[in-house]
C-alpha cells in the first residue's frame, strides 16, 4: 500500500505544479475560449486542463517504474506504454475539440483509434468470470473492448459541466476501484500485491487530487474534453485490465459478483452519466441533430433548475457516486441481504438530499399559506 500511495503523492504534485503551469500560459498566452449560451460560468476560462492531468499521469506511471516493487507489471511494458499513447492521442483530439470544435465524427474517429491502440495491445475483455466464458475471436474481443471504451469516455465527457463534477465523480469511482483491485490482488497473489489497475488507479487518483483544487467551484481551470475523455480511457482500461487478472475457470457460484465487479463498478458508477448520455443521443437525434451537439439540458443542468446551486449539483452526483460504489464495494465482504438494507436506506437519504430544493420551498409554500 505505501508503494501506491508514494506513486498517487507523486503524481498529486505534479499534477497541482503541472495545472498552475498550464493555467499561466493559459492566460500568458490567451488561450481561453469565449463563453458559450451552454455554458454555467460567467467568466472566461481555460479549458486546456486535460494537459496538465494527462502529464501527471504520464509522470506517475514512469514513477512508478522506477520503483523495485512494481516489477512485475513492467516486465511486459507493451501494454502500459500503449495506455500512454492511447491517452496521449485522446489528449491531442479532445485539445483540439476544446480549441477549434472539430466536427463530431473526428472526434468520434479519434475515440476509435485510441480504443483501438488499447485493444491491439493486448489491453482486451477476452473472457469473462461466468463459468469460463469466452468472448469468442480475436476480431469479437477487439470490437467489444473498442465500444466499450469509447462508451465509458463519452460518458464521462457528458457530466463535465461544472465545476470539479467529472473530476470528483471519476476520483470517488477510482477510489473504490482501487479497494477492489488491491483486496483482488492480495487474495489472487499473496506475495505480490502489485497490478496494472491498481497502478492506474492510484496514478489516476493523484492526478484528480492535484487538479481538483484548481477546479473545484469556483474552477480557475476546466480539464476540457481532453482531460474527459482521458479519465474515462483511464477508467475503461482499470476495469479491463482486473477482468484479465481473473480466471474465469476457478470462479465459483457464490463468488461470480464478486467477480463482476470490475465489469460492473465502472458501469454503476457511471449510470447516471450513461443515462445522461442515452437521453441527450435520442433527444438529439429527434430534433435533427448530431448526437454530440451540446445543449443545456444535462442532469447537472437540471439539478440546478430544481434549485440547487452549482456547488449543491456537484455535491448531489458525489452522493449518489459514493452511494453506488461503496455499496458495491460491500458485496466483496458480506452477504447480500445486508447490503441491500443498506443500499436502501441511503438511497432514501440521496434521494431527499437531490430534492431538498423542492421540499424546501414546499415547506415555504404552506407555511406561507398558513400565516
Amino acid at each position: 500500500m505505501r508503494a501506491y500511495l508514494l506513486v498517487a503523492i507523486i503524481t498529486a504534485v505534479v499534477s497541482y505544479l503541472a495545472t498552475w503551469a498550464v493555467r499561466y500560459l493559459a492566460k500568458r498566452y490567451d488561450i481561453t475560449p469565449a463563453i458559450r449560451a451552454r455554458d454555467v460560468h460567467k467568466t472566461p476560462t481555460p479549458r486546456i486542463g486535460g494537459v496538465a492531468i494527462f502529464f501527471a499521469i504520464v509522470v506517475g506511471i514512469i514513477a512508478a517504474g522506477s520503483f523495485g516493487w512494481f516489477e512485475s507489471v513492467f516486465r511486459d511494458p507493451g501494454p502500459i506504454w500503449a495506455i500512454v499513447g492511447a491517452g496521449g492521442l485522446i489528449v491531442v483530439v479532445g485539445l483540439l475539440d476544446d480549441l477549434i470544435e472539430l466536427d463530431w465524427t473526428a472526434k468520434m474517429g479519434g475515440q476509435i483509434a485510441a480504443a483501438w491502440i488499447l485493444a491491439s495491445s493486448g489491453v482486451q475483455i477476452v473472457s469473462l468470470p461466468i463459468g469460463g466464458l469466452t468472448v469468442g475471436s480475436f476480431g469479437v474481443s477487439l470490437a467489444i473492448t473498442v465500444f466499450v471504451v469509447v462508451l465509458v469516455m463519452n460518458a464521462v465527457n457528458f457530466i463535465d459541466g461544472l465545476d470539479g463534477l467529472a473530476a470528483g465523480v471519476v476520483g470517488i469511482g477510482t477510489l473504490a476501484f482501487f479497494i477492489y483491485s488491491y483486496v483482488l490482488a492480495q487474495q489472487t497473489s499473496p506475495t505480490d500485491y502489485f497490478s496494472i489497475a491498481g497502478m492506474l488507479s492510484a496514478v489516476v487518483l493523484g492526478a484528480i487530487a492535484g487538479f481538483l483544487p484548481h477546479n473545484f467551484s469556483p474552477a480557475k481551470i476546466f480539464m476540457g474534453d481532453s482531460g474527459a475523455m482521458l479519465l474515462g480511457l483511464m477508467m475503461a482500461t482499470s476495469a479491463i485490465a482486473v477482468t484479465g487478472s481473473i480466471d474465469p475457470a476457478t470462479v465459483t457460484r457464490n463468488d461470480l459478483l464478486p467477480a463482476l465487479i470490475p465489469l460492473v463498478l465502472p458501469v454503476v458508477i457511471l449510470l447516471v452519466p450513461l443515462l445522461d448520455l442515452l437521453l441527450a443521443v435520442v433527444r438529439r437525434v429527434r430534433r435533427g441533430q448530431s448526437p454530440f451537439a451540446a445543449d443545456r439540458e444535462h442532469l447537472h443542468h437540471q439539478l440546478q433548475d430544481l434549485g440547487h446551486s452549482h456547488r449543491g449539483a456537484v455535491l448531489v452526483f458525489y452522493h449518489w457516486t459514493t452511494v453506488v460504489s461503496l455499496c458495491l464495494l460491500l458485496f466483496f465482504w458480506i452477504d447480500a441481504a445486508p447490503v441491500i438494507i443498506i443500499f436502501g436506506v441511503w438511497m432514501i437519504i440521496a434521494l431527499i438530499h437531490t430534492y431538498w430544493p423542492v421540499f424546501r420551498r414546499v415547506t415555504r409554500a404552506r407555511s406561507s399559506l398558513g400565516k
